[in-house]
């Protein structure tokens, strides 16, 4: 059974709702430890005064913040508690907005909001009332000592409180070079590229289908290794940026291939607009195989 993050209350107007807080996400990332590479015997991170070159213990650790290059203010525990915002376990509902009104950017770590047994009869006016309403609720909390910003969102039967970030967290776009929205495209690459969103549509998101590839080579590549097995590795090759003198000819051939893997039937018209040349066959990957790791003999 997962464990709440914390106890505590929607304030919706004069309408208070009690309600536990759980993460609604779990991290699935691979954990490594670094090893000495002579024996294998595992490194550990030790505390050393730049100063002094001292091993400093935990115990005699103090918080610093760095205010100019090599000059710090000291911050203790009694400092912070001093400025800390009030933890009054409550979303505090400041306002409503539709959804398609607020950046996808904005949005960070989402949170399951359970209702405790006398709260349920409004936990489920709320969550109805924004589902007909199309809005979101946009709160302030405090979790873990820390001020956030959250959005308040309808998830099937659930409500889903939203940490967002604040608006000086974002980086802004203007430090990039970005093409702009007015830069020229040609009406017939636009038209092929639609055409190509098309056959490549689905009527409803399935994230079943989705896994972590990655992380799955990444454990039979070490249960392999475990067990002496051979590896067989493969040299990644990069593919180029498309010219803008073959995007026609990409697009139309990417819209081929995207109609044949899924049988959609060809229109005269579309066997015209993605005939083309027959593409490059790409270089041939290289194997080479990783030699069977020799078991070290046991002491007698």
């Amino acid at each position: 059974m997962a464990h709440a993050i914390w106890s505590g209350a929607i304030n919706f107007g004069l309408v208070t709702i009690p309600v536990k807080l759980f993460s609604a996400v779990r991290t699935n990332d691979l954990r490594f430890n670094f090893l000495h590479k002579k024996d294998e015997g595992r490194i550990f991170n030790e505390r050393h005064c730049s100063v002094c070159d001292e091993k400093v213990e935990y115990a005699d650790l103090v918080r610093g913040y760095e205010y100019e290059k090599g000059h710090y203010v000291t911050v203790s525990d009694d400092d912070l508690k001093a400025v800390r915002p009030e933890a009054t376990q409550s979303v505090q509902i400041v306002e409503f907005v539709d959804l398609e009104q607020i950046n996808p950017m904005y949005f960070d770590t989402p949170y399951y909001l359970e209702p405790e047994k006398k709260g349920r009869h409004a936990y489920a006016l709320l969550r109805d009332a924004l589902i007909d309403s199309g809005k979101v609720a946009i709160a302030s909390v405090v979790i873990r000592s820390r001020e956030h910003l959250a959005a308040v969102k309808p998830n099937g039967a659930a409500l889903v409180l939203e940490l967002m970030h604040f608006n000086d967290e974002l980086v802004e776009q203007s430090g990039f070079d970005f093409p702009a929205l007015n830069e020229k495209v040609a009406d017939a690459e636009k038209k092929v590229a639609k055409l190509l969103i098309d056959t490549m549509s689905v009527e409803q998101f399935d994230p079943e289908q989705f896994h972590d590839k990655y992380k799955e080579d990444v454990l039979a590549m070490i249960e392999a290794r475990a067990n002496g097995e051979q590896i067989e590795t493969h040299e990644v090759h990069r593919p180029a940026a498309t010219n803008v003198v073959n995007l026609m000819d990409v697009l139309q051939r990417s819209l081929a291939q995207s109609k044949s893997r899924r049988g959609a039937p060809q229109s005269d018209a579309d066997a015209d607009e993605t005939e083309s040349k027959p593409a490059k066959k790409g270089a041939a990957r290289k194997k080479t195989t990783v030699a069977k790791p020799k078991r070290k003999k046991k002491a007698a």
